[in-house]
């Protein structure tokens, strides 16, 4: 990995310097200021604990303020029981105020990991800068075991013309929000002429004017109905979308069917998307007794299938294959298409050569790019390996994949994965250009020497890799290699050949509630413009029978936010309830293939290997339809009502029972979506508010007219700011943060 490299904002980040500030550890053997040189083969170039309990820590110092953009961890030559497992970085201009950073965790193994930390703050993602870095080791690999850190490297910026104007944006960030926490402090305590002192003296406004309208409708003068018109004019503005889009996924399956002729029964097929034309297109497979040549497309307008070819090889194009991999390029309407599987029966050296095709859709015509790739710098022959394209620069990215050999093993397509006796062989990380008909080796698999220069990746199958345009990365994660299941993520930066692993905000949980399982044969999108990775799973390890294996479960990534959601899971293994439901929703399976199409943000999915132990030869031929859905407008808008109409049924209880009542009946009634089973629960439950506030009516001092007692009325009138500034802040949670008040209270800052 290069010390310096140019990011795409245009800066030169670069390896900084730092000194050994404090140590919770005074070791006289692995003294701290070991970490500043990489010696992997060194046993005592380290830093270690002086035991395991919390907390340990190790704080760094650099120069003078940085952006520190990521942090490289250097290990041992070899895996130890004293390595960090997991860990949390902090960061700060004093050592004794600094911000978590980086939840994070490393492999037990030699290879150095780099981890991007958070160095963008606010709204506006300003560089923060920092002076001390806090490690602090929470597990180790070993129980009981102290912490051990080999090497640290730090990447970022030092230069003062970028640093210093961050500093100082930072300063008054700082002071700007102490302003807006006091101003919303005061107003709460209904004193507004010092909010408007402070924001006529400073400058600083507190929200946006329009919420300010919002506040005195709805907490000074109690209107709800206006309030209510307020929050449907902002709804059908558009001025609630961040949070709409921000609402989790909902998964809605749909099964295709289409007139005959379609595509047969398959796993290891492959499949890519033409959003511009609406058209997939669908090659090979296998089909549980041989290898498919067959070529087809899906018009989607058409909601037709179309043989192209029954046998690619007679027209000039790939012989019958699975296990291959195929991308395209949607701008020049080419399809390319790489590697297959060979049983060990059928291996020669004739025929493990590493063939390349392209497809060119306009003139319905295949051409042989390269009779074995290998030969000119490429990857030699391989199967489930990953494949994908920058469309605009006209590069393909080859990762991974096992290569094939003489030696034997076992049908990979009856069981569904590698269990040759042999050490298998992992393929490298190439990339070819198509202008230049150019391969490069971009990175090598950890079991082979790597040249001078050229980083290191541990390689695997049955993994997913994805081209971010805009990043100008390659997002890989999980996979198989030889018995090991993979739940690693990490990107490949093209331009700088930089490896940053992503480190996942559940780190404390291996719960698989949180993120995906370790497994292979995933099968993920990308869509660049939402900043979105999408991952269907599909084998999973800590099963020891095939079918228990084969449980599906639909996850999304959110870039920006380092997040996983899962938005669909069905762990039934009932052959009975899968029977039933085989009209409804997809039975879990393995060595299918889904696509994307970005436009319309629809997925589709075909075929694959139901995981039947009673029925190897298996395959589907099942063709289904995915849409992720959100709350519409309408739906956020009755939500929104819902809360104003409830906040306004429990003022009018503390006054008038009956007309709260009546209330209840007809204007909560009517927004309640009585089909839901937790809004009709709810909606239920209102009625006992009823009694709550009689209660808080029977503490206020006693008068035979409520009015005219001043008592009663300063304890309602005070009750009501307190609760019409609750709802409020409710309110507030569907409109962008950077238009609303802090989100945080002053007294929440004050320590007792």
């Amino acid at each position: 990995m290069a010390s310096s490299d140019i990011s795409d904002d245009g800066f030169d980040w670069k390896t900084l310097e730092y000194r050994i500030f404090k140590s919770s550890s005074y070791s006289p053997t692995y003294l701290p200021e070991n970490i500043l040189v990489d010696k992997p083969q060194d046993q005592s170039s380290r830093w270690s604990s002086d035991h395991d309990h919390y907390p340990q820590y190790l704080v760094l110092k650099l120069p003078r303020p940085s952006i520190v953009k990521s942090l490289t961890f250097g290990k041992f030559e070899k895996a130890l029981v004293c390595n960090i497992k997991k860990f949390i970085i902090f960061g700060g201009m004093e050592h004794e105020n600094m911000t978590e950073l980086l939840k994070g965790s490393l492999k037990n193994d030699s290879v150095a990991e780099t981890f991007e930390i958070k160095h963008k703050i606010g709204m506006d993602d300003i560089y923060y800068p920092i002076r001390y870095i806090k490690i602090m080791p929470i597990q180790s690999w070993g129980p009981s075991f102290n912490f051990s850190i080999w090497y640290v490297r730090l990447t970022g910026i030092d230069d003062p013309e970028i640093v210093d104007p961050s500093i100082m944006w930072v300063n008054q960030y700082l002071q700007n929000e102490i302003l807006r926490l006091c101003m919303k402090y005061f107003r709460c305590i209904k004193q507004p002429e010092i909010v408007q002192t402070l924001g006529k003296v400073t400058n600083v406004k507190l929200e946006d004017q329009r919420l300010s309208t919002l506040y005195d409708i709805l907490v000074n003068k109690g209107d709800y109905l206006e309030a209510e018109r307020f929050i449907t004019n902002a709804v059908s503005t558009g001025l609630v979308d961040e949070y709409t889009n921000n609402q989790p996924y909902c998964a809605v399956w749909k099964k295709v069917k289409c007139d005959d002729p379609k595509p047969g029964m398959r796993g290891g097929h492959q499949m890519v998307f033409d959003s511009a034309a609406e058209i997939l297109y669908l090659f090979g497979g296998w089909n549980g007794n041989q290898d498919l040549s067959d070529f087809w497309s899906y018009n989607v307008k058409e909601n037709k299938w179309t043989l192209i070819c029954q046998d690619t090889k007679s027209v000039g194009g790939p012989g019958a294959r699975s296990c291959h991999k195929m991308c395209l390029d949607p701008e020049r309407k080419q399809l390319f298409t790489l590697g297959k599987y060979l049983d060990t029966q059928y291996r020669c050296s004739d025929n493990l050569k590493s063939d390349f095709y392209v497809y060119d859709i306009k003139s319905n015509k295949w051409i042989q790019i390269s009779e074995d790739t290998s030969a000119s710098g490429g990857p030699k022959l391989i199967f489930d390996h990953q494949m994908c394209m920058d469309v605009v620069d006209r590069i393909i990215y080859i990762f991974g994949g096992r290569i094939l050999t003489m030696s034997g093993g076992v049908d990979d397509h009856a069981v569904g994965m590698s269990l040759s006796p042999a050490e298998p062989v992992f393929s490298d990380l190439f990339s070819y250009h198509v202008s230049t008909n150019t391969w490069k080796l971009l990175a090598c698999d950890i079991a082979r020497p790597s040249p001078l220069n050229v980083p290191m990746i541990k390689s695997r199958v049955g993994h997913s890799m994805l081209f971010h345009p805009v990043d100008r990365k390659l997002y890989i994660f999980a996979g198989q290699r030889s018995k090991e299941y993979l739940n690693d993520f990490f990107t490949f930066e093209v331009d700088t050949s930089r490896i940053e692993h992503i480190s996942l905000q559940d780190f404390e949980s291996d719960d698989s509630n949180h993120i995906p399982a370790a497994g292979y044969t995933q099968r993920a999108t990308i869509d660049s413009t939402l900043g979105e990775i999408y991952v269907l799973s599909g084998l999973s390890k800590n099963k020891e029978k095939r079918e228990e294996n084969v449980q599906n479960s639909f996850w999304v990534y959110k870039i920006k936010s380092n997040s996983w959601t899962c938005v669909y899971r069905n762990e039934n293994v009932s052959e009975k309830y899968w029977n039933k439901m085989q009209d409804f929703e997809p039975c879990p399976r393995f060595a299918h293939q889904l696509v994307y199409d970005n436009v319309k943000k629809v997925h589709y999915l075909f075929g694959g290997n139901p995981g039947r132990t009673y029925f190897p030869k298996l395959r589907l031929d099942d063709f289904w339809q995915l849409k992720l859905c959100r709350p519409k407008q309408d739906q956020i808008l009755r939500r929104c009502k819902l809360i104003i109409r409830k906040h306004k049924f429990k003022e009018l209880a503390l006054c008038n029972s009956m007309k709260a009542l009546e209330y209840l009946q007809k204007d909560i009634s009517e927004i309640v979506d009585h089909s839901d089973v937790e809004q009709t629960k709810d909606f239920q439950l209102l009625t006992s508010v009823l009694f709550y506030e009689q209660d808080f009516l029977r503490h206020t001092p006693k008068s035979s007219d409520i009015s005219l007692n001043t008592s009663s009325s300063d304890m309602l009138a005070k009750e009501f700011h307190q609760r019409r500034t609750k709802l409020f802040d409710q309110l507030m949670e569907f409109f962008p943060e950077k238009l609303t008040q802090p989100r945080t209270n002053l007294v929440d800052l004050v320590l007792l």
